[in-house]
């Protein structure tokens, strides 16, 4: 397995793309906007570039590294002959679903087919291929060049073969493979995103702000982050668009998502994204909180 496809040129499929061609595969690096993949590309440039600093690489490796990828826009081109597509589109089903019935049909038969959904059923994805026991899940965690979890997903159909080569080349990329089962939120964010969505209730419901539930993460149980900083990290969008996923799996009123969440994600505060969430994240206001307007 030498030739990867990633789709998509955010932030989690730049990564991605960054951590298999640091790694001496051949990346093709697919988006439909080509400011996104110059975007991307800049992304990974900067990263290697903080790489080179820290003395962790030299010119000649980040120069060998970027001499890996090449970009496309044309998604049928560029998943001509690979052996894994990794798909890192929005979190969004029907999107997902569109884009592995296109790589169904235009990849060779033996290319397995990959997604990094963080909570969209594997089951699903695959049922809209003629291939479901080569789709798997590679949930990678953000940023994905410096954190070692790969969550290794298998769906209903998924083979042992398949599951066996994922988790052997998420070795080769110095990652440490998880297999676990195919249920909504898997098991990093089943258990992350209720602690989430609790602290954002918490701020709602007026107990403490946010600067102090924040404090009392960091401080007293050791979270390196506080937990609606995180949550600005992650993606206001992306913690609710997970929630949804697994209150309409598992209908339990534990994982319905916080009107709060709800509302700032209307408002389009999204967090690092959009330069405000539970912070402030504009060049003035550097991650400063924003504490009082958000109790009920």
């Amino acid at each position: 397995m030498k030739n990867i496809a990633v789709i998509g040129a955010g932030t989690m499929g730049n990564g991605i793309a960054h951590t298999f061609a640091q790694s001496g595969f051949n990346v093709q690096l697919i988006d439909i906007n080509e400011a996104s993949l110059k975007r991307g590309m800049d992304t990974i440039a900067k990263n290697l570039d903080r790489m080179v600093a820290k003395e962790k690489i030299s010119e000649a490796d980040k120069a060998e590294t970027l001499g890996n990828i090449k970009t496309y826009t044309n998604t049928e081109e560029g998943v001509k002959n690979v052996d894994l597509v990794v798909e890192a589109a929005t979190e969004n089903i029907d999107l997902k679903l569109k884009i592995f019935k296109q790589l169904d049909d235009v990849c060779n038969n033996d290319t397995i087919l990959a997604t990094n959904t963080s909570s969209i059923s594997i089951t699903q994805i695959a049922a809209v291929t003629s291939r479901p026991e080569k789709v798997i899940g590679m949930h990678f965690m953000n940023p994905v060049p410096i954190m070692k979890l790969v969550e290794i997903i298998r769906g209903y159909n998924t083979s042992d073969e398949v599951t066996k080569t994922i988790m052997d080349l998420s070795k080769t990329l110095g990652k440490v493979p998880t297999e676990v089962n195919d249920y909504p939120g898997f098991v990093a964010n089943r258990i992350l995103m209720p602690m989430l969505n609790e602290s954002i209730e918490t701020l709602y419901n007026g107990v403490a702000g946010v600067e102090e539930i924040d404090t009392v993460m960091k401080l007293g149980m050791a979270h390196p982050m506080g937990p609606l900083q995180l949550a600005d990290f992650i993606g206001l969008d992306v913690c609710l668009s997970i929630l949804n996923v697994m209150y309409d799996g598992f209908k339990n009123p534990k994982y319905a998502p916080c009107p709060l969440l709800v509302n700032m994600v209307r408002a389009g505060k999204l967090g690092v994204k959009s330069g405000e969430g539970f912070y402030d994240y504009s060049e003035s206001r550097k991650a400063e909180y924003v504490s009082k307007q958000f109790m009920k």
